[in-house]
């Protein structure tokens, strides 16, 4: 099995640059003085979320000809939109398959990029995406489960190392791994010292418990990742993901959902940024595990902002 390197993540570094934002790091005011904290906000991007990245340098990687046969996807929506946008920008057509517990804001953002959106349940997604590429002849383009994809996500690793050389910790969000791996290979390539730590939903903390036991864990059903707020955090690593974190990831630690609710709200109250759940458990590890993350210059990975502007009406209001 062959892992991602920092030369991969380079390469991307040039492709994805016509569809990517260079997020800023931004420093944060409120945070404790003995843990300076820079946000790096992906919710920023032009799909609101980091998943740009990764799905602009799948496609930008295929040979012409196979890419003008289409693409399709599956996602709990992030990286549909994501894909649905980067297919808009090389002018070729898209199918994405989406759980039906996605929601509605991200399905009606993956159909304004000109995709057909399939709604099926959570436990279908994949096997009908396989069978619309089949179908089609299509390309599939999965979430996370891709070296091209891990290499597009690593490029903010590769923009963090570059900002902030003497960052000592960095915490992402944590669910099928594509995200985690390429920061990480980027980080430990260029900041060998700093620390890389994943953040998952206690809810749906598969990943934590398979870095523990050294192999991935079984028992964590579709249904029981389903109960966390953060919809973006349901995926369970595969075989590849896995490698990178077991070789480069320091730990992973986990937030209640109580604490994931609480980072929203002070993230859009204090550093006037709309963060989706699955972006806010950075944050929420931030304030609340503090005995278990080392001191130092930190870099929070906000990963996405499509938050249901109805939960976050519901959210500020408390």
């Amino acid at each position: 099995m062959r892992l991602v390197t920092i030369s991969d993540i380079r390469a991307a570094a040039e492709l994805v640059g016509p569809a990517v934002l260079r997020t800023p790091l931004l420093p944060c005011a409120w945070a404790d003085p003995d843990r300076p904290l820079w946000l790096k906000p992906e919710n920023l991007q032009p799909v609101g979320a980091f998943k740009i990245r990764g799905a602009y340098h799948a496609l930008a990687k295929l040979p012409a000809d196979v890419r003008a046969l289409g693409v399709v996807a599956y996602s709990s929506g992030n990286h549909a939109q994501a894909v649905a946008l980067a297919a808009k920008l090389f002018g070729v057509p898209a199918a994405i398959v989406v759980p039906d517990n996605t929601p509605q804001v991200k399905i009606d953002a993956t159909r304004s990029h000109g995709a057909e959106v399939h709604v099926v349940p959570m436990t279908e997604r994949e096997s009908r995406a396989r069978y619309l590429a089949h179908q089609r002849g299509s390309t599939l383009i999965p979430p996370f489960d891709h070296v091209d994809v891990i290499a597009g996500q690593g490029t903010i690793g590769l923009e963090i190392a570059e900002d902030l050389p003497s960052v000592e910790t960095v915490l992402v969000p944590v669910s099928g791994g594509g995200l985690i791996s390429g920061v990480a290979v980027a980080i430990k390539s260029l900041c060998p010292d700093a620390r890389v730590i994943g953040v998952e939903p206690a809810l749906a903390a598969d990943a934590a418990d398979s870095l523990r036991a050294g192999r991935r864990s079984a028992s964590w059903p579709p249904a029981m990742r389903a109960r966390t707020i953060a919809d973006g955090l349901r995926a369970e690593p595969s075989e590849l993901t896995f490698a990178h974190m077991r070789e480069l990831v320091d730990g992973i630690v986990t937030v209640s959902e109580d604490e994931i609710r609480a980072a929203v709200t002070l993230l859009a109250r204090q550093s006037r940024l709309v963060v989706e759940p699955s972006g806010a458990v950075v944050v929420a590890a931030y304030l609340n595990r503090r005995d278990e993350l080392p001191l130092g210059k930190t870099v929070a990975v906000i990963s996405g902002g499509n938050l249901d502007p109805a939960l976050l009406a519901e959210l500020l209001a408390v």
